[in-house]
């Protein structure tokens, strides 16, 4: 893939959701999910903030299906930034904030002091258990009696390591052979938006933050589930899972 997608942000929208599913082909079906729940504690015009948002992936599915919804996206990352803003640029569903997640005073540069739904997808495994447990107290801290938190993440099971070794070998395999096809892999993108006149400097701004990828851990459901209880909310478990990832939801 060349450059030239430029500052056509549908484009950009489609190549990083390619890029992803590359990854994880059941990501749509993740995101059904997801928003089935959304409806099931909060209805169909649910005030939302889509944490750790990306290009906007989440909130782009929630008013797809929810039009009343409205969508708060909270991110550090300043070229995934430039994209989701330039896709929802004019759309008063939606609004977003530049913040650090590990920021402890995050929640206060939000414009709703609660939400039904927090929904986040593959972006909390770039923490570490100690600042994930922080983060998912602040998280219940913003979510309304009776409102949801939705995660849908890599989640390893370390007490399965023969089943987990052969659905990677699987996986990989497939990896490769939708490589050899054209598939851009993660960095493969990013090198593309580098070359982009529009992205090239938001993209070094982050790579400057944030490094060439997460060093952070993937603790299984039971852990995610339990922690989410500890940090207040009431209830917590899985709601669907492929074999290499998983959606918890945890009710307040």
């Amino acid at each position: 893939m060349t450059t030239g997608i430029g500052t056509d942000w549908n484009a950009w929208q489609e190549s990083w959701d390619r890029q992803q599913e590359w990854y994880m082909p059941d990501r749509e079906e993740r995101f059904r999910v997801m928003l089935d729940m959304v409806e099931a504690f909060a209805g169909t015009a649910p005030r939302v903030l889509d944490l750790a948002c990306g290009t906007g992936t989440i909130t782009a599915r929630l008013l797809a299906r929810f039009p009343d919804a409205t969508s708060t996206g909270i991110d550090l990352d300043p070229a995934l930034l430039t994209i989701a803003r330039g896709t929802f640029d004019g759309d008063d569903r939606v609004s977003f904030v530049e913040a650090d997640l590990k920021d402890p005073d995050w929640p206060a540069r939000l414009p709703h002091p609660t939400y039904d739904a927090v929904l986040t997808a593959t972006a909390l495994h770039w923490f570490h258990a100690e600042p994930l447990r922080a983060l998912y107290g602040r998280v219940a801290g913003l979510v309304r009696h009776g409102g949801v938190f939705l995660n849908a993440d890599h989640m390893i099971d370390d007490t399965t390591p023969r089943i987990n070794a052969a659905e990677r070998t699987l996986r990989h395999a497939r990896m490769s052979r939708a490589q050899q096809d054209g598939a851009l892999d993660w960095a493969d993108w990013w090198q593309l938006a580098a070359k982009d006149p529009v992205l090239a400097e938001p993209t070094a701004r982050r790579f400057e933050i944030y490094g060439d990828h997460a060093d952070g851990e993937t603790p299984s459901a039971q852990w995610h589930a339990r922690v989410l209880r500890e940090q207040g909310f009431a209830e917590a478990r899985p709601v669907w899972c492929s074999p290499s990832d998983t959606l918890v939801l945890a009710l307040k």
